[in-house]
């Protein structure tokens, strides 16, 4: 059977970021572009946690994920803090800066949100996020497997 899955959500995933970060451009937001919006968004659940929880939750690299909160330690978005109880572990929290941002990126977020499901059912949405929820537990070695 030829199959096709993952060049498509790689495709989508590639087209999704540039319409994300276009419609932060026609917003006027200039504070963070997408990939950015990701770790933004993963702190604004909830924040002062180490790198390693913050590359887990986006799923990018360690080295990847040091050099953008380099970026956004400089924007003012981030700001690193040894932590309580091991110095030698690093937290990642939000300034205020950041968390005032939240709004906007929620905004655009609906947006993206209403265009990947235009012509969409509830039920087609939500079987098709089912599906994407077992790929990806498939991929992370989940035990769902038969």
């Amino acid at each position: 059977m030829d199959t096709k899955g993952g060049f498509l959500i790689s495709r989508v995933k590639r087209v999704g970021s540039r319409r994300f970060d276009r419609l932060l451009a026609e917003s006027g937001i200039d504070a963070f572009n997408g990939a950015q919006g990701r770790i933004l968004y993963v702190l604004w659940q909830g924040d002062d946690i180490p790198i390693s929880a913050l590359s887990a939750q986006t799923g990018l690299a360690n080295t990847t994920l040091t050099s953008m909160l380099d970026r956004m330690e400089a924007a003012e978005l981030v700001q690193r803090i040894p932590a309580k109880h091991d110095r030698r572990k690093v937290h990642i929290l939000l300034t205020d800066k950041a968390k005032a941002l939240q709004d906007d990126y929620q905004r655009i977020s609906q947006a993206m949100n209403d265009l990947y499901y235009i012509g969409f059912s509830e039920d087609e949405i939500r079987q098709f996020e089912g599906y994407l929820y077992r790929i990806l537990d498939n991929l992370e070695g989940g035990t769902h497997h038969e």
